[in-house]
């Protein structure tokens, strides 16, 4: 058993892969070694036909992230070239995420700081309990944020607020993180796993070529694409032609659930 597989796991139930970060007694904080693995563990995730959606989280409710394992740092990330090895990894696994098709869903419970802030703000969506806290630190250590990581912030909350947690490092409580955009859904500790399980189940029972074409073309209008081309257009008009449209249309007609079947 490699190092990582028991800090970093994957683990799957019904249509719902979950990205387990199990590192509790370091704040599940992210060692190099699990920064490589996250890649590979999406990629089987993307690859799975049975699965719909990607989750993340914490091994429990005590951190989702501390962020990266700064104990590392001065073997890991000691000069500008052993920096730039280390801040590959980095990306990749953010990027990875990023770029997935298939949507994905941060839990987030207590800590979610630096480079765990990082990989849930690539994800799609973040549902967090009133626990959580948010930090993006990089003035506190001296370090720049990669352009693609530092965007993702932006998109979410604006250039303003963007500036405001970056220049001072300072925390964001999860009330303030979901009023300006950080987080999509806030609940209470004893509910959060239910509300978010509730979510990513009704998305893995909807029309799955409409979820992940929809997902992609929002990733182009945040690209700066802002009118149809012929790929766009190719997802839009041969929507009509899958049996999931065809299922829907009889399903409203019936009064009745579809039963989508495009994976």
């Amino acid at each position: 058993m490699k190092a990582h597989e028991e800090d970093l796991y994957l683990e799957r139930t019904g249509e719902v892969a979950t990205l387990v970060i199990n590192r509790p007694r370091k704040r599940n904080a992210i060692t190099y070694e699990m920064w490589q693995a996250i890649p590979d563990l999406v990629r089987e995730a993307e690859e799975d036909p049975g699965v719909k959606v990607l989750l993340v989280r914490g091994a429990d409710s005590s951190a989702f992230s501390a962020g990266a394992d700064i104990g590392e740092f001065e073997a890991r990330r000691s000069d500008s070239e052993s920096a730039r090895i280390y801040n590959e990894a980095t990306h990749e696994a953010e990027r990875a995420l990023n770029s997935m098709r298939k949507p994905t869903i941060a839990m987030v419970q207590g800590p979610c700081i630096g480079g765990g802030c990082g990989v849930a703000l690539a994800c799609d969506l973040r549902i967090s309990d009133t626990s959580a806290r948010f930090g993006i630190t990089p003035a506190k250590l001296g370090l720049v944020y990669s352009l693609s990581a530092t965007k993702q912030l932006v998109d979410l909350v604006g250039p303003a607020k963007s500036k405001y947690i970056l220049f001072s490092g300072r925390q964001v409580d999860a009330r303030r993180a979901y009023e300006i955009g950080l987080v999509d859904q806030l609940y209470g500790p004893e509910e959060v796993e239910e509300q978010t399980w509730k979510l990513a189940e009704e998305i893995c029972s909807r029309a799955q070529f409409s979820v992940r074409s929809t997902k992609h073309i929002i990733r182009l209008i945040l690209s700066g694409q802002a009118e149809d081309d012929e790929e766009t257009l190719r997802l839009r008009n041969g929507s009509f032609d899958t049996e999931d449209y065809q299922e829907g249309v009889r399903a409203f007609l019936d009064k009745r659930p579809p039963n989508f079947t495009y994976s």
